[in-house]
C-alpha cells in the first residue's frame, strides 16, 4: 500500500501575510475617515476603535483557536460549544457575509485601476470575473502558493508606503504637531460612518483559523502571527492618517480619488503610481487570502452532512476542496453586481451576528470545560469577560446605527442581510426534513 502523501502546510511568516491580508491589505478604504470625524477625531478613532472592536475578537480567537485548531475553526467551535444547529448558523452566515466581502476587492480594484485607466469602470463586470477566476486557480493550486503570493504581494504593499513616509519626513517643511483629539462637533451619524470604516478596515481575525491544520505549529504559530500582523496593521493605518493630516491634503479629494491623490500630493505623479499599483495588488492578495478561508468551510459542513457531500472533494493532486472554491467564486461572481456601498452594509450586518456567536460559545466553554488546557487563556475571570465583550457588541450598534441612519438607500442592503441571517433557519428545517437522522444533534 502506498505511503500517504506529506502535504507541505504554510510556514509563520507566510501566515503573517495571509493573516495581513485577510484583515487588512493595506490602508485602502481607510479614506473616507477624514471626511467622516476631520482632523480631531480621525487618529483618536483609528486607535481607540481597534482596542474596543479587535483586541476582544483576536483575544477570542486565539483562545478558541488554542483548545480546537482546526479545519472549519469558528464553525466548529460554535458547534461544539452550542451544539450542531447555532454550528450550523455561524457556517452559513459566515460563508454568506464572505460572499459580500470577497466581491468589494475586485469592485476596489477597478477603483485603483483608474489611476491608470480612466474609464475602466465600463469593463467592471468583465475585470470583476478575471480576478474571480484567477484567484479560484490559485487556491485549487493549494495553500503553500496562495501564503507565497500572499508574501510577495505584502512587499508591493508596503514598500510604497516606507516610501511614502520617507519621502514626506524628507520634504515637510511644517511642525509635526497632530490635531487635539476630540469627538466635539461630530454628528452622530457621521461618527457611525467613521467606526464603520475603521472596523471593516480592521474585522476577519476568525477568518484566518479555518484552514488551522494546514499551518505548521497552529498554536504558536497563530499567537505570535496574528499579533505581528496586529501591529503591522496598526503602524500603517497610523501613519498614513498622521501623513494625510500633516500635508494638508482636501478631505473630499483624499475621500474621492484615494490613496495615489495624496502620494501625488507630496511627490507627484510617480510616487501616486506606485501607491495605485500596490492598491491593486492589496486587492488581488485580499481576494486571495479571503478565499482561502472561505473555501475551506463547506467542506467541514459537508462532511457533518449539512452541505452537499459534492463539496466535500478534494482535488486529486492538490488536496483542495476545489468543488468548493469553483461554488464560492460562482456566487461571488454574481455578487459582484452590488456597489460597493451596498457591499459594506451586507457584509457588516451579517458579519457581526457570527462574531456574536463566538463571544457566546467563549463564555460557555469557560462555564462548561473549565480545566480544558488552553494554550492561550484571555487573563479576565468568566464574569468580566462577560464585561469585556460588551464592548465590541457596543461598537457594531454604534456603526451599523449610524450607517443606516446616514443613508438613505441603505434600507436595500440591511433587508438583504436581514433575509440572510432569517435564511440559516430556513435551511436548517430544509435539511432537518431531508434528513431526519440528524435531529436531535
Amino acid at each position: 500500500m502506498p505511503a500517504e502523501k506529506k502535504h507541505r502546510k504554510i510556514r509563520p511568516l507566510q501566515l503573517i501575510a495571509v493573516i495581513f491580508f485577510t484583515v487588512s491589505g493595506g490602508p485602502y478604504g481607510l479614506e473616507p475617515l477624514l471626511g467622516y470625524v476631520h482632523q480631531h477625531g480621525a487618529l483618536l478613532l483609528l486607535l481607540v476603535t481597534p482596542i474596543l472592536w479587535d483586541i476582544p475578537a483576536i483575544f477570542t480567537v486565539l483562545e478558541l483557536n488554542g483548545m480546537m485548531p482546526v479545519t472549519g475553526g469558528y464553525y466548529q467551535w460554535v458547534k461544539h460549544a452550542l451544539g450542531k444547529r447555532w454550528g450550523f448558523y455561524e457556517g452559513w452566515w459566515t460563508w454568506l457575509y464572505t460572499f459580500a466581502d470577497l466581491a468589494i476587492y475586485p469592485v476596489l480594484f477597478i477603483q485603483y485601476a483608474a489611476f491608470f485607466f480612466p474609464g475602466i469602470e465600463t469593463y467592471k463586470i468583465p475585470v470583476c470575473l478575471v480576478i474571480v477566476w484567477s484567484s479560484a486557480a490559485l487556491n485549487i493550486w493549494g495553500i503553500v502558493p496562495v501564503g507565497r503570493v500572499a508574501l510577495a504581494l505584502s512587499v508591493v504593499v508596503l514598500l510604497p508606503f516606507i516610501i511614502l513616509f520617507a519621502v514626506f519626513a524628507q520634504h515637510h517643511t511644517g511642525g509635526f504637531l497632530l490635531p487635539a483629539p476630540s469627538l466635539k462637533g461630530i454628528a452622530y451619524p457621521s461618527l457611525g460612518l467613521g467606526i464603520y470604516t475603521v472596523m471593516w478596515n480592521c474585522f476577519g481575525w476568525d477568518n484566518v483559523t479555518t484552514y488551522a491544520e494546514e499551518v505548521e505549529k497552529p498554536e504558536r504559530a497563530y499567537f505570535v502571527s496574528i499579533f505581528l500582523a496586529f501591529i503591522l496593521v496598526m503602524v500603517i493605518y497610523c501613519g498614513v492618517i498622521i501623513t494625510a493630516l500633516l500635508s494638508g491634503i482636501d478631505y473630499t479629494v483624499f475621500a474621492n480619488e484615494g490613496l495615489p491623490a495624496l502620494g501625488t500630493l507630496i511627490n507627484g505623479r510617480w510616487l501616486g503610481s506606485i501607491i495605485a499599483i500596490a492598491g491593486l495588488a492589496s486587492t488581488l492578495g485580499l481576494y486571495a487570502a479571503n478565499l482561502l478561508s472561505v473555501s475551506r468551510l463547506p467542506k467541514v459542513m459537508a462532511d457533518d452532512q449539512f452541505l452537499p457531500t459534492r463539496l466535500h472533494s478534494l482535488h486529486p493532486r492538490f488536496n483542495t476542496p476545489y468543488v468548493s472554491i469553483i461554488v464560492c467564486s460562482v456566487v461571488i461572481s454574481l455578487m459582484c453586481f452590488w456597489s460597493f456601498g451596498d457591499l459594506l452594509i451586507i457584509d457588516v450586518t451579517v458579519y457581526g451576528a457570527g462574531l456574536f456567536l463566538e463571544y457566546i460559545s467563549l463564555i460557555k466553554l469557560r462555564l462548561k470545560e473549565p480545566h480544558r488546557e488552553r494554550p492561550f487563556r484571555i487573563p479576565l475571570s468568566t464574569r468580566w469577560l462577560c464585561i469585556f465583550l460588551v464592548l465590541p457588541i457596543t461598537v457594531y450598534g454604534i456603526a451599523l446605527s449610524g450607517v443606516l441612519s446616514s443613508m438613505s438607500e441603505a434600507l436595500k442592503p440591511a433587508l438583504f442581510a436581514l433575509a440572510a441571517l432569517l435564511s440559516g433557519e430556513l435551511v436548517w428545517r430544509l435539511i432537518m426534513w431531508r434528513k431526519p437522522h440528524l435531529r436531535g444533534l
